[in-house]
């Protein structure tokens, strides 16, 4: 109580603005940043286990209980100086989305939702307020942190029409929200990863099997891997001739 207290008198102390039933932070300024880097911060990633979550949002700086908030809002967040926090801070707010609603596991992978990023905006021993310096969705109680850094986007490989490799087909997964359908500048998960020879900027080719017999596969579009880990990377759809589907081909172009 004493530390919830304390927060609520530094907020006091540090808003210049208060409405009916909530105090409110500083009101919101544009990022600034180009369209493409706040895409790729906003894509989604996967794993495969439940990924540690020490510092989370606990709630806000309002007279009732809320469970979801937008920028404007002041957050608390369950750490505080005695942690390491320090005005000025940005955190990626972060979600786990398991395929299937059970703990995750390599047979229910998830995938991370971000949900934005927070800039720390006054602290006391134990609790910190935040402000949303950016929401790419509603931002929740429970979400976990990051340290935030900036993406960088990577430069799509000049293939020089090199075909696609036919021995190498890996499948789409997911996307965020738990979606499997995407078109172009979505981001999708695939089960290829820098295990497979994937690298930042590798170029894929999106094919589905129309299960019919003597027949080729049916070439979807292109996509760039955008973010590559051992197993999986995130890819972003670049050509569309149809909707790409959980499950269709990615086959690297190498």
């Amino acid at each position: 109580m004493r530390s919830r207290y304390t927060i609520s008198v530094i907020a006091a102390a540090v808003l210049t603005a208060t409405t009916v039933g909530a105090q409110r932070g500083p009101a919101p300024a544009g990022s600034h940043l180009p369209a493409d880097v706040l895409a790729l911060a906003c894509a989604p990633s996967m794993v495969f286990e439940q990924p540690p979550t020490p510092l989370r949002i606990t709630g806000g700086q309002d007279a009732s209980a809320r469970l979801t908030f937008a920028p404007g809002d002041l957050l608390t967040i369950n750490a505080g100086s005695d942690n390491g926090i320090e005005v000025g801070q940005e955190y990626y707010v972060r979600r786990v989305q398991a395929a299937e609603r059970r703990p995750v596991t390599r047979a229910n992978a998830a995938t991370i939702r971000t949900a934005g990023w927070i800039r720390i905006y006054a602290i006391d021993k134990e609790m910190s307020l935040a402000t949303v310096v950016h929401a790419c969705d509603t931002i929740n109680v429970d979400d976990f942190l990051e340290p935030f850094a900036l993406p960088q986007v990577p430069v799509a490989a000049d293939t020089g029409g090199i075909k696609a490799q036919r021995g190498n087909y890996g499948k789409i997964v997911l996307g965020t929200d738990r979606r499997r359908s995407f078109a172009k500048g979505d981001f999708f998960i695939a089960n290829r990863g820098s295990d497979h020879g994937v690298t930042l900027g590798a170029r894929f080719v999106i094919y589905r099997d129309k299960r019919v017999a003597e027949n080729f596969l049916y070439e979807l579009g292109e996509a760039v891997a955008v973010d590559v880990k051992p197993e999986t990377s995130t890819l972003q759809v670049t050509l569309s001739r149809d909707a790409f589907l959980a499950g269709d081909y990615v086959a690297i172009r190498k």
